[in-house]
């Protein structure tokens, strides 16, 4: 019996040993290096290294960053950038390994994939485009994204605006990944992971319904555009060393979930759809409740991408928190210090 059992262990162990590297991969096909599915709206910018796109709308300040979610783009944002930007500064970018933001495969020195790159190259995309502050606005991961940069600079950030933020969804240290993170790093598997993560290929519309309250007001047009960025040259790969990056938070002061406290000075709201299947409108709420003095809004018949499905209600909400803020000046008067400017 032991030399049964010293056997199958063996067998095992060769086929998770060299199985991997039997199992036949093509190369992507249809795939182009990403500036050339840039549109006339398009700008690349040269942050930590990387080419970074990015759109910009409207000029003076206030500055506003806008952070989209996990397997999103700048796409995401474009029912809101003319509002935004009617109030300030806009700005929309591509995250390292998302959209057509450059996806390197390979790297000297720090992982321009991990967390703390990530708020590095956000607090470095706004210093190289002049934004000493901003507020900041980030749909799910690009909320969590968004808090970390909060917590990293508070003084850089005039308001936070955190739509279905992907935070108590699992991605502090004590989650599954972690218990599989000696796993990521095998050489097995840097050579499936990027094979499993083509799923999304196939998968992904299903994702995207999801996040939708009523799916059938999902256009074609709208399907292509969260779509385009798989045609982008690696984007599996970038996709895959994205997933088993580091996640530690700058600093290592532990996981954002503990450390929401810290932002009583910022003004903050947490808005989402009643209906979000992707992150539960339970957890938004709980965010909410772990932030002092923030604001909570739900609204009615609206999934995970409430700036796509209800943007004209997702922005009153946004406008409504930004004027009781102070960042924006509520319109009549806006037009009264026109009409009569103070004395100088």
């Amino acid at each position: 019996m032991k030399r049964f059992f010293g056997w199958l262990f063996i067998i095992v162990s060769l086929v998770l040993l060299v199985g991997p590297y039997l199992v036949p991969i093509d190369p992507l096909e249809g795939v182009v290096p990403p500036k050339e599915l840039a549109d006339a709206e398009s700008r690349f910018i040269k942050v930590d290294g990387l080419e970074v796109h990015y759109k910009e709308a409207g000029t003076a300040a206030p500055n506003f960053v806008l952070l989209h979610g996990f397997g999103a783009s700048t796409f995401t944002w474009r029912e809101v950038m003319d509002d935004f930007s009617a109030h300030g500064r806009t700005v929309s970018y591509d995250r390292t390994a998302f959209g057509l933001t450059e996806r390197p495969t390979e790297w000297r020195d720090h992982n321009p994939y991990a967390v703390t790159a990530q708020v590095r190259q956000g607090f470095d995309l706004m210093t190289a485009l002049g934004m000493d502050a901003a507020v900041l606005v980030g749909n799910s991961a690009g909320g969590r994204t968004a808090l970390s940069l909060a917590l990293a600079s508070p003084e850089r950030v005039r308001a936070l605006v955190l739509v279905s933020p992907a935070v108590g969804m699992g991605g502090g240290g004590g989650s599954i990944l972690s218990w599989f993170k000696p796993l990521l790093q095998t050489p097995q598997m840097d050579r499936l992971g990027p094979w499993f993560v083509r799923r999304i290929a196939t998968s992904g519309n299903d994702t995207i319904r999801m996040a939708w309250h009523d799916p059938s007001l999902m256009t074609p047009e709208v399907i292509e555009g969260y779509r385009q960025p798989l045609k982008a040259q690696d984007w599996n790969k970038a996709l895959w060393e994205f997933t088993r990056a580091s996640r530690d938070e700058p600093g290592h002061k532990g996981p954002i979930e503990s450390r929401l406290g810290e932002l009583a000075n910022v003004p903050v709201l947490v808005i989402t759809g009643d209906d979000d299947r992707i992150v539960p409108v339970a957890r938004s709420k709980a965010v909410a409740d772990g932030i002092p003095g923030s604001t909570y809004v739900e609204l009615e018949s609206c999934g995970h991408v409430p700036q796509e499905e209800c943007p004209e209600s997702f922005f009153a909400a946004v406008e409504a928190f930004l004027q009781t803020a102070g960042v924006i000046v509520p319109a009549t008067a806006a037009e009264l210090i026109i009409a009569f400017p103070p004395p100088s």
